[in-house]
C-alpha cells in the first residue's frame, strides 16, 4: 500500500498549465525570431542606398555650377540625356524609378529595386549664393524606408 501513495502523477489542471506556460513561451521566443528574420536585410538595404545616393552625388557634383553653353533653364536643357548632362541643375528632376542607373544610362546590375531622386535648388549659404542638392533613395521592398542625401555646391 505504501508504494501506490508515494506514486502519484499530475492532476489534469497541472498538464493544462503546463502547456499553456510553454505554448506561451514558444510564442515570444517565434515572434522575437520573425522579428530578427525580417530586418536582418536592413542594414545592407542601408548600405546599399547609402553607395548609391553618395554616387550620384560623386556624379553631381563634379559638373561645373552653371551651364557652360549658357541658356541655364534649372533643369535638363532640350535634348540633354543624363550622359551628356553638363551642369548641376540638369539633374533638377532626375527620376530614375526603375533601378539606380550609372551616368551612361546604364542599369546598375542588381541594384533595380531601389529608386532614386533628385531635386536642385537655388539656395544661400553664409550670404553666398549656391545649389541645394538632395538625393532620395528608396526601396520597393519596404515602403517605410527613405535615405535622404544633401550637399551644397558653391558657386
Amino acid at each position: 500500500m505504501r508504494s501506490i501513495a508515494s506514486q502519484r502523477g499530475a492532476t489534469l489542471v497541472e498538464l493544462v498549465v503546463s502547456i499553456v506556460i510553454i505554448s506561451i513561451s514558444v510564442t515570444g521566443v517565434m515572434m522575437v525570431i520573425s522579428n530578427v528574420t525580417r530586418t536582418s536585410a536592413d542594414p545592407m538595404i542601408r548600405v546599399q542606398a547609402s553607395a548609391i545616393a553618395q554616387a550620384y552625388m560623386e556624379e553631381i557634383l563634379s559638373q561645373p555650377i552653371s551651364d557652360p553653353d549658357g541658356g541655364e533653364t534649372g533643369g535638363a536643357e532640350l535634348g540633354e540625356t543624363r550622359p551628356n548632362f553638363d551642369d548641376v541643375a540638369d539633374y533638377n528632376g532626375l527620376s530614375d524609378s526603375s533601378g539606380a542607373i550609372d551616368q551612361n544610362g546604364n542599369p546598375m546590375a542588381g541594384l533595380g529595386a531601389y529608386n532614386v531622386t533628385v531635386s536642385v535648388t537655388d539656395s544661400t549659404l553664409g550670404g553666398q549664393p549656391a545649389k541645394r542638392i538632395a538625393i532620395s533613395v528608396s526601396f520597393d521592398g519596404d515602403v517605410d524606408f527613405a535615405l535622404a542625401l544633401s550637399s551644397y555646391r558653391m558657386i
